[in-house]
C-alpha cells in the first residue's frame, strides 16, 4: 500500500518499493559498505551480495500506526568500524528520505549480515 503525502496542490502516492530503492541507494553512498544483502537468504552461513539493480531486496519498509521504519540488511567492509558504518548509513538514509521525498522516518535499523574484504 503506497504512502500518501498531502500538499496544497493535491496528494502524492509513493510506493514502498520506491522508498526501498531510495534508501538502498542512499546507503550505497556510505563508506565501508560493500553492498546490500538479501533479507532472508543465507547460503552456508554466507549472505548473498546483491547488485545495484536489486537494492530494494535488501531493504524492508514497515509502517506501524503513523510511524515509518526502514530495515537495511547490509554487508560491511572488513577493517571498518561497524558501529560507525551503521551510524553513517542511518544518518544518510534519514537525511535523503527527508530531503528528497519529504518523508519523516522514525527509525532506521541496520542488520549486518556479513563482513567481506572489498576488492
Amino acid at each position: 500500500m503506497p504512502l500518501t503525502l498531502s500538499t496544497e496542490l493535491g496528494q502524492i502516492f509513493i510506493t514502498e518499493e520506491c522508498i526501498a530503492i531510495m534508501a538502498g541507494s542512499a546507503a550505497m553512498d556510505c563508506y565501508g559498505l560493500v553492498g546490500m544483502a538479501s533479507r532472508k537468504q543465507l547460503k552456508d552461513g554466507i549472505a548473498e551480495l546483491l547488485g545495484r539493480e536489486n537494492l530494494a531486496r535488501g531493504v524492508e519498509i514497515r509502517r506501524e500506526q503513523d510511524k515509518l521504519y526502514i530495515d537495511l540488511y547490509i554487508i560491511v567492509s572488513y577493517g571498518t568500524k561497524i558501529s560507525e558504518v551503521a551510524h553513517n548509513i542511518q544518518t544518510k538514509v534519514k537525511y535523503v528520505m527527508s530531503d528528497v521525498i519529504g518523508l519523516n522516518v522514525d527509525q532506521v535499523h541496520i542488520f549486518v549480515q556479513d563482513v567481506r574484504v572489498s576488492t
